[in-house]
């Protein structure tokens, strides 16, 4: 495989390590209506993480360790800022996915893309809204084709 594919597969394991961490925030913060919801998103992201540390080993490469920590893009004190978190986690996913659907082929490529499709979707449940094209910000940004 090309070091462009290997390197979109860490990307996209390095992504699912800090959606499981911050997936941990979430369940703290979110109500009660909302914990069931990320703890199912939760699960989700620890399988892919799971996933994705065996398609990186597929390549031939040793996969990268999750953090002892992340830094989280804002402060999250409360539920509202715990839904913006998990939103823009799965928009973040998206992205790499994203990357990772134009690199690859194959089974890694159905895999990339269904990753890409479960992030989409997270993130119009999370965020009430959706973008034309997920994971995909230069097209987003423009509305063009």
């Amino acid at each position: 495989m090309t070091t462009v594919v290997v390197t979109a597969a860490q990307a996209a394991l390095a992504a699912e390590h800090a959606a499981v961490y911050g997936y941990g925030v979430v369940g703290g913060r979110v109500d009660d209506t909302r914990a069931s919801e990320a703890r199912e998103a939760y699960e989700a992201h620890r399988a892919r993480r799971d996933a994705m540390t065996r398609a990186v080993r597929a390549l031939g490469a040793d996969p990268a360790a999750a953090a002892a920590a992340y830094a989280l893009p804002f402060p999250v004190p409360d539920a509202a800022a715990a839904v913006r978190l998990a939103a823009e986690l799965e928009h973040r996913l998206a992205a790499v996915y994203a990357d990772l659907v134009r690199a690859a082929t194959g089974d890694l490529r159905t895999e990339a893309a269904a990753g890409l499709r479960e992030a989409a979707v997270r993130a119009v449940r999370w965020s009430g809204g959706s973008v034309a094209f997920p994971g995909l910000a230069e097209r987003a940004a423009t509305g063009g084709a």
